[in-house]
């Protein structure tokens, strides 16, 4: 007797009409024609049966807060932060728990179940800290959120970072995290690094650091991540995110630094949304699109993970939760449009973040969480160009979440009523 069992599903690897039996909250079975009753039986009826998305990087603190105090007129990442410098001292514990936890409520409904958030610890207070870690608590039943110590105005730069963020790990904190391009000083960012892993390695904990997120090619902290990460062992623990720097790097150094982020074993963070928005904004034409190099990290075998990074703002007056759309944008920005690179793709809104987030039993393998999501698709390339409905979003085998399939009705002129759903596609590409 199974709790649930999903009959006739696409697997994300390709496989078709395969059949999930859930038993206890994990998966016992995946299988084409698995036999037995169920509580429960979810007919795929050949849609995409995926597990659930994975962002890695986001920031909780501020989201939903747009336009508090003000727009920000420029659309640059400096006026951004300044405008949240001018919101962050009148933030409260409160409002911060209920702005988190409404979007925690869209990101469900998205089919998005684990989000690392980065927590501004730069106001003393650490009102942000207690609130998300009051969210992390509230969510834990439904979402996976993991936190990091992020100095926003720089772990140098700002008077009291260095002692906000060891309060901040000692509340519990999962992350330590770092901005060292926005350091005074080239140098200030290098010493910000090295103290930053010192913190994680002995506390024995992940880094995951903003990292050149600027057109300046000069700016290359990455470099000295990837060495820091080698020098204290925290190799497959750290991340580097943003690297739109590496836009703008000419490519013999950029060829050197490769192999070097490969060897430290790190995770590069990219936020396709939200640095095709900012980055460029002092060019005329041609203009930079400002995104860090996908591709050839790919090639080279550097983990990528594709982070949401903002929703409703002080930095991105748009979003909506849905790492698909952070994938769409991926396609189009870094031209990989091959079945092959929309799959690498879809497999950084799932699977690498996952393993960056270390989610323990993660996947649609028997022992796994019966954690997954049923979309109105019919493989990971329609799920990319579609960005569909939801049907089903299920946490620990029971369904937390679900969305009518989409379709339009058409009454034309000389011909029958039509119902046409929103996955249609050509026979030959079924």
């Amino acid at each position: 007797m199974f709790d649930l069992l999903i009959r006739g599903a696409t697997l994300p690897d390709g496989r078709r009409n395969q059949d999930v039996a859930v038993r206890d909250g994990r998966i016992v079975d995946v299988a084409h024609g698995i036999e037995g009753q169920a509580g429960e039986v979810i007919e795929a009826e050949g849609h995409l049966l995926s597990p659930p998305f994975v962002d890695p990087h986001f920031h909780m603190d501020a989201t939903l807060s747009l336009g508090q105090p003000r727009m920000n007129v420029s659309g640059t990442l400096l006026e951004g932060i300044a405008l949240w410098g001018e919101l962050r001292p009148t933030l409260t514990r409160d409002a911060v728990v209920e702005r988190a936890l409404r979007y925690c409520d869209l990101a469900v409904s998205k089919g998005l179940l684990a989000v690392r958030s980065h927590v501004d610890v730069s106001d003393p207070r650490l009102v942000t800290v207690e609130g998300l870690l009051e969210v992390r608590e509230r969510v834990a039943p439904y979402l996976d959120l993991q936190l990091v110590a992020f100095p926003q105005d720089g772990y140098h730069r700002g008077p009291e970072a260095a002692d906000a963020l060891s309060r901040a790990l000692d509340m519990g904190v999962d992350v330590v995290g770092g901005i060292p391009h926005f350091e005074r000083t080239m140098e200030d960012g290098r010493a910000s690094i090295e103290a930053l892993c010192r913190i994680a390695a002995e506390r024995g904990l992940r880094v995951d650091m903003h990292c050149d997120e600027t057109d300046d090619p000069l700016s290359r902290h990455v470099e000295t991540l990837a060495a820091q990460t080698v020098r204290f062992g925290l190799q497959g623990r750290v991340a580097g995110s943003h690297l739109t720097s590496m836009h703008s790097m000419d490519n013999y150094y950029v060829s050197k630094l490769l192999p070097l982020i490969a060897e430290a074993g790190m995770t590069a963070v990219p936020n396709p949304l939200i640095n095709m928005m900012l980055q460029g904004r002092h060019d005329t034409y041609p203009k930079r699109r400002g995104l860090t190099r996908i591709p050839e990290m790919l090639a080279e075998g550097i983990p990528v993970a594709l982070g949401q990074d903002c929703v409703l703002d002080p930095w991105y007056a748009m979003g909506s939760g849905d790492l698909l759309d952070v994938a769409h944008m991926a396609v189009h920005a870094t031209q990989m449009g091959s079945v092959a690179d929309k799959k690498a793709l879809f497999d950084a809104v799932t699977v690498v973040p996952a393993r960056l987030l270390g989610l323990t039993d993660y996947g649609l393998e028997p022992g796994c969480h019966a954690d997954m999501v049923l979309l109105q698709a019919s493989d990971t390339t329609e799920a990319i160009r579609l960005r569909p409905n939801r049907l089903k979003v299920i946490r620990r085998g029971k369904v937390i979440a679900e969305t009518p399939p989409e379709r339009s009705r058409l009454t034309l002129e000389g011909r029958p009523v039509t119902v046409v759903p929103s996955d249609y596609a050509p026979s030959a590409m079924s």
